[in-house]
């Protein structure tokens, strides 16, 4: 059966990870003298956090590294029992072959309840000699301090442009895919840096045609077009509501588009926007004021109605 393209071309080796190498390099050292402490991954979604902690456990333990290694998602689990039961259970054992710890990664676990992160501090101290702990997590801060002071934390950034690219380019080869330069950029601009979201849209455009095409990077990726939404802002300052308002509406319903999408759009594209500065702050503030009253529950298009009304008289 054919794997989902986020599992096929997850990284097996070092050399494989990409956009990350500063953290690489010093994890590399670790595994080469067989000698690693804990270690905390904290970054956005989708930039090889757990791709590492998979590459360190078949590096270290070969083809043996599904024994030593217990992979365990604390969004599913998340209370102390998980730490009390599953945790403990595998961190007492020692590790089969030749290799001295076990490695147990805990992935989201920025999600683990406050009891259970304290009741893991302990397991942490107790059973170092025989496992080692790989945290996994979007919020470093949202980890209590005693766990972050026992490990070694290493931020995770989004994989940069150039990094995509040589990606996209690896499955367009192994795939037989045509794209050209602007397909790419719509690519980048429509994951953000994130690779697993790069990999899904990606293989749904690829779904219908061996040719992958800008225009279907931004439909199946629910994003309109940043000259799209340029246009927009730049009606509603030159006092052209109605038809700022009119394309805005066509753009809403023709990519499926919530108002929270909308105005994260917005607010990135307010920068390329030729207005002077304070403008462009006086911009950025009515983002943040109409994205908080999204939040709470106002309706979607009033609020951007709103918004639209305020770049036009500031």
């Amino acid at each position: 059966m054919e794997k989902i393209w986020t599992e096929k071309y997850r990284p097996s080796t070092f050399d494989e990870m990409k956009g990350q190498n500063e953290i690489v390099n010093r994890v590399k050292a670790f595994i080469e003298k067989q000698n690693m402490p804990h270690l905390l991954f904290a970054g956005p979604p989708g930039v090889g956090k757990s791709s590492l902690a998979i590459v360190i456990a078949k590096q270290l333990f070969g083809d043996d590294w599904r024994l030593n290694f217990l992979e365990l998602n604390s969004s599913d689990e998340r209370g102390i029992d998980i730490v009390r039961n599953k945790v403990k259970d595998f961190a007492r054992t020692r590790a089969i072959g030749d290799v001295p710890f076990k490695i147990i990664l805990l992935d989201e676990s920025d999600a683990l309840t406050k009891d259970a992160q304290n009741a893991l501090r302990r397991t942490m101290e107790n059973y170092t000699q025989t496992t080692r702990f790989i945290l996994s997590c979007n919020h470093s801060s949202k980890i209590i301090d005693a766990i972050q002071s026992r490990c070694t934390i290493f931020k995770f950034k989004p994989l940069p442009k150039e990094d995509i690219f040589k990606i996209v380019d690896e499955i367009a080869s192994q795939e037989s895919l045509q794209l050209d330069d602007k397909t790419k950029e719509a690519l980048y601009v429509a994951s953000g840096g994130d690779c697993r979201k790069m990999e899904n849209i990606l293989q749904s455009c690829a779904c219908l045609s061996n040719s992958v095409t800008e225009d279907s990077i931004y439909e199946i990726a629910s994003a309109a077009r940043p000259q799209e939404i340029k246009e927009v802002i730049e009606k509603s300052i030159n006092g052209k509501f109605i038809e700022a308002r009119k394309l805005l509406l066509k753009t809403m319903l023709q990519y499926g588009l919530s108002g929270l999408d909308i105005i994260k759009q917005i607010q990135k594209t307010v920068w390329e926007v030729n207005v002077d500065d304070k403008k462009k702050m006086d911009m950025i503030e009515s983002c943040g004021d109409i994205e908080f009253r999204i939040v709470e529950g106002s309706d979607d298009f009033v609020q951007l109605e709103a918004l639209l009304a305020r770049f036009g008289k500031s």
